[in-house]
């Protein structure tokens, strides 16, 4: 009944912040650039979480993701831009992709483990920017033309959709499955759990996802290059999870939200934004080196509030 509940808060509460911005967008308080700065989080949130899947409950140490963005971007520019079918397809048609993807490198690389799986996953993401960036019909180095088809209400209902996915994997069996893969992989496949079939289930999942936000990417800018998906975006995508703290989703999500306004706003200072962003990292790391959630969620929080209340009134 709890998580019933529970769940029709987080419905009223989405549909509320959704309303609002939404009629700030209308009304024009909202001008272009801080619309298109919500849009822009709302997508880095989307890969935030997908990767948290894979690194934070699965703990499966992965640095391609930027391939399965890529994927995702071009299969939906081709099918707007080349096929002429409707927006809400293509990003579906590019999530499905990616998650093929996801498992066509899944399959044999998830039998790896620690550094292994990352060089393997960072190989993936560089084999699929070297494609793109040599095949002529998605404009090859100089990129494709698309059409800005992104809005802040594609972006929030993909963004909805995602992270209601994961979190009810989560707390799932396979979600429990998964996190004893994470703990200990050897007492998880000792007790009968099938670690390679939920690695590269979270995997595809986490791909699937992937591909939805490369979808949203790609129309949210007029061109799409392969030089966009280069590791350094892996790296990106990566530090959103560590610094919100493996294993909590709330964490990835403020994470994904605090840089990317820092990165935003510090455009104007190109000579000095890289140092001013590593220092902020450097001092997240120094000082809260589980980053900023650890493996604790918002609602846990809420949780120990409600409990110090009771007990105060309880000791009164």
């Amino acid at each position: 009944m709890k998580k019933v509940k529970g769940f029709w808060i987080y419905v009223v509460l989405s549909a509320v912040i959704y309303g609002v911005i939404q009629l700030l967008i209308n009304g024009g308080i909202l001008n272009p650039f801080y619309a298109n700065t919500l849009i822009f989080i709302g997508i880095n949130i989307i890969l935030a979480v997908s990767l948290h899947l894979v690194i934070g409950i699965t703990g499966q140490f992965s640095i391609g993701h930027a391939g399965f963005l890529a994927v995702g971007a071009y299969i939906s520019a081709i099918i707007t831009m080349k096929f002429q079918l409707p927006f809400p397809l293509a990003l579906l048609a590019g999530g499905i992709v990616a998650a093929l993807a996801g498992l066509l490198v899944g399959i044999p690389s998830l039998r790896l483990k620690g550094d292994y799986l990352a060089i393997a996953t960072l190989g993936f993401g560089e084999i699929i920017r070297i494609v793109f960036l040599n095949i002529d019909y998605v404009g090859g180095a100089s990129g494709m033309q698309v059409t800005h088809l992104t809005t802040w209400t594609y972006t929030f209902i993909c963004l909805f959709i995602t992270i209601t996915v994961i979190t009810n994997f989560t707390n799932s069996r396979h979600g429990r499955a998964c996190i004893s893969v994470r703990e200990n992989e050897i007492a998880a496949d000792a007790m009968g759990i099938n670690t390679t079939y939920y690695k590269v289930v979270a995997f595809a999942l986490g791909s699937f996802f992937a591909g939805i936000a490369g979808g949203l990417f790609a129309h949210n800018f007029y061109i799409i290059q392969p030089g966009n998906f280069g590791f350094l975006k892996s790296f990106d995508i990566l530090i959103f999870v560590v610094l919100g703290g493996l294993g909590s989703l709330s964490g990835s999500v403020i994470a994904a939200i605090l840089l990317t306004v820092v990165s935003t706003f510090l455009q104007d200072y190109p000579e000095t934004r890289m140092i001013i962003y590593s220092v902020v990292l450097v001092l997240v790391m120094l000082y809260r080196p589980q980053g900023l959630m650890g493996t604790r969620e918002v609602t846990d929080l809420f949780g120990k509030w409600k409990g110090a209340k009771g007990g105060n009134s309880y000791g009164k």
